[in-house]
């Protein structure tokens, strides 16, 4: 049976907490991706998305060349470890309603991501659906 580590992307980019706010856009850019992991080397503080540096961001008035992610990230994310299993990643990922957990390890060093297309890539199709299913439900919003 596959586990996490088998099917896991390696080698993730990540940015550290005081990089600034015009510097992680730009890698976002460079690299085309919208969520990145946030490091003390490479032990997993948060992350920051898109989303984080326009909300929290620049509609909060942060100057984008002196403002760091620290100031904007999420620090409480959705992580799992190395040795659990697909299923357990499948099962967090429906629960939360969301297409990526960052992978660590024992010491919550940074070691991966997983996307529910690595994912489905090595789960049987029915857990790969039910999965999508769930994380595609809208959630119950509070008012």
């Amino acid at each position: 049976m596959k586990t996490i580590q088998d099917v896991m992307t390696r080698g993730v980019e990540v940015v550290g907490p005081n990089a600034t706010l015009m510097q992680v856009a730009e890698k976002m850019r460079r690299f085309n991706v919208g969520p990145l992991p946030v490091c003390d080397g490479d032990r997993l503080l948060g992350v920051v998305t898109d989303r984080d540096l326009v909300v929290r961001g620049i509609a909060m008035g942060h100057d984008p060349h002196t403002s760091t992610v620290s100031s904007v990230m999420t620090e409480d994310v959705e992580f799992i470890h190395l040795e659990a299993s697909l299923e357990e990643a499948a099962d967090l990922m429906k629960e939360k309603q969301i297409r990526r957990l960052l992978v660590v390890d024992g010491h919550k060093h940074l070691v991966g991501i997983l996307s529910l297309g690595d994912l489905a890539q090595e789960a049987d199709d029915t857990t790969a659906a039910r999965t999508l299913e769930h994380i595609s439900e809208p959630s119950s919003a509070s008012h």
